[in-house]
């Protein structure tokens, strides 16, 4: 596990395969993912080695409900009392735990084929409560204004978000930069993904932060442009 800051108040926390976002807010702090299973401690050590309590995490944001997402979600609001928030699309699978929607894999050789190795079927999660349900145009009061943007095709409840503070777009899964930017691995539906981040790339943001690969730091709707239009 490996944590470094990404632009002032924002903090990655990377637990291998998959990234989750620490956000400073005037009102408590806010996670964006919760990641694969059984990784609650590690992540709430990486919250202690940042100098906070477990209790400073105020708001739990899910992208969306896949297991590499939602895997620590009941474990961290039990240890922080955190709001959590999702789309309602996703929100059903979010407090069972189950229910997974099926994915395809994108296109291409290459993606077809790590779909096959790393996308495996995940038994039940441990389901939590989702206290507020949140989607497209809502402004979240975090760190000066988060706005949620319904980014489907993913997943029918994919869920980006614009920082303006910071000029930063949180991608999510929409695509992935692992190792450049491109597709995710896999799709509920690759035409209205591919909508998605066409929409994305019409955006103005200077930085990009992935469920999936390193983020962009400089110039990112302009490689999105370029790779999505």
């Amino acid at each position: 596990m490996a944590t470094k800051q990404i632009a002032p108040g924002l903090f990655e926390i990377s637990l291998g395969a998959v990234n989750l976002f620490l956000l400073e807010s005037d009102d408590g702090w806010a996670l964006i993912d919760t990641g694969f299973p059984n990784k609650a401690d590690q992540i709430l050590k990486a919250v202690q080695e940042l100098g906070k309590q477990p209790t400073d995490i105020r708001h739990i944001i899910v992208t969306h409900a896949h297991p590499d997402h939602i895997g620590n979600l009941a474990a961290l609001k039990r240890a922080t009392n955190a709001t959590t928030y999702s789309h309602p699309a996703d929100t059903a699978i979010a407090r069972a735990g189950g229910n997974f929607r099926p994915l395809t894999p994108a296109p291409g050789f290459i993606n077809g084929l790590m779909f096959r190795i790393f996308i495996r079927p995940v038994g039940p999660l441990e389901g939590t409560e989702i206290d507020q349900e949140i989607g497209e145009g809502d402004l979240l009061p975090i760190a000066g204004g988060l706005t949620v943007l319904h980014t489907p095709g993913h997943c029918a409840g994919h869920l980006s978000f614009f920082w303006p503070r910071q000029q930063l777009l949180f991608v999510g899964d929409a695509c992935s930069n692992l190792p450049r930017l491109g597709w995710s691995l896999g799709y509920e539906n690759i035409q209205v993904g591919q909508q998605s981040l066409a929409r994305l790339a019409k955006l103005d943001f200077d930085l990009a932060c992935f469920g999936h690969g390193k983020s962009i730091l400089h110039d990112a709707s302009a490689q999105f442009r370029k790779q999505w239009l």
